[in-house]
């Protein structure tokens, strides 16, 4: 079963790899929307997988550290693209939350978006 919660942020980036004069290497903003899922199976005595509350917990500091900021400035987000945002978030919420399954990262406006599983798992002989 995989249940998720929402989230949403306002930030301001610029894309430092655009070239000069587009509009994506000035300074600008979005309003981003984030999906965070978790995979499990129901508790047998409570029927939850994660409660939403500690679900809310989890993913509330990393919505702060990123809500009303230039993202740019935010460690790890130098280059914030969608992608790197997605893996960012994977990175802050992956220990706090068994079963992270997905984090989809938004801009509704401009009809984008971002779909990570998380890194892919690795053999132990590599």
């Amino acid at each position: 079963m995989r249940i998720y919660k929402e989230f949403f942020f306002e930030a301001a980036h610029f894309l430092p790899s655009a070239p000069p004069g587009h509009p994506n290497a000035r300074v600008h903003g979005h309003s981003f929307r984030v999906r965070v899922t978790v995979d499990g199976e129901p508790d047998e005595d409570t029927g939850i997988v994660v409660h939403f509350d500690d679900l809310e917990t989890a993913v509330a500091d990393a919505r702060d550290a990123l809500d009303h900021r230039m993202l740019n400035d935010v460690e790890g987000l130098a280059y914030p693209t969608l992608e790197r945002i997605a893996m960012w978030l994977w990175d802050r919420l992956h220990n706090r939350l068994p079963g992270l399954a997905e984090i989809v990262v938004a801009r509704d406006s401009c009809h984008e978006g971002c779909v990570y599983q998380g890194p892919p798992m690795r053999l132990a002989a590599e």
